[in-house]
C-alpha cells in the first residue's frame, strides 16, 4: 500500500522553503535545491558568527596600537600596564575611548607607562 507520508513531510518542506525565504529563482521555489542553499547559508551563518567577533577584536586592537604609539607606547605594553595598574576596561572600551576622548586615552597611557 502506498503511503503518501502527511502532514510530517508537507511541514518538514514548508520550514525549509520559510528559510529559504528571498533567495534567487529555484533556490526558493523547488524544495531540493532550497534545502541544499538553506543548509550552505546555515552553515556560513554558524561560521560567520564566530568569525565577526574575531574580527571585532582584531579592529579595536589596531585601533589601540595606533592610539598607544601616539603616545609613544607599544600596544603590549600598554595593556601590560594597564593590567598591572588594576584598571579593567576590555579591548572595545579602549577602542572607543581612543576615538571618542584621546586625552582621556593619554591619560591611561600615562598610568600604563608608569607602571610597565
Amino acid at each position: 500500500m502506498r503511503v503518501k507520508r502527511g502532514f510530517k513531510a508537507r511541514r518538514r518542506r514548508k520550514k525549509v522553503l520559510k528559510l529559504a525565504k528571498g533567495f534567487r529563482g529555484g533556490h526558493s521555489k523547488l524544495f531540493r535545491t532550497a534545502a541544499d542553499t538553506v543548509d550552505r547559508a546555515l552553515a556560513y551563518a554558524y561560521r560567520d558568527r564566530k568569525a565577526c567577533k574575531r574580527d571585532f577584536r582584531r579592529l579595536w586592537i589596531v585601533r589601540i596600537n595606533a592610539a598607544a604609539r601616539m603616545n609613544n607606547l607599544s600596544y603590549s605594553k600598554l595593556i601590560h600596564g594597564l593590567k598591572i595598574a588594576n584598571i579593567d576596561l576590555d579591548r572595545k572600551v579602549l577602542a572607543e575611548l581612543a576615538i571618542s576622548d584621546p586625552n582621556g586615552f593619554a591619560h591611561l597611557a600615562g598610568i600604563a607607562s608608569q607602571q610597565a
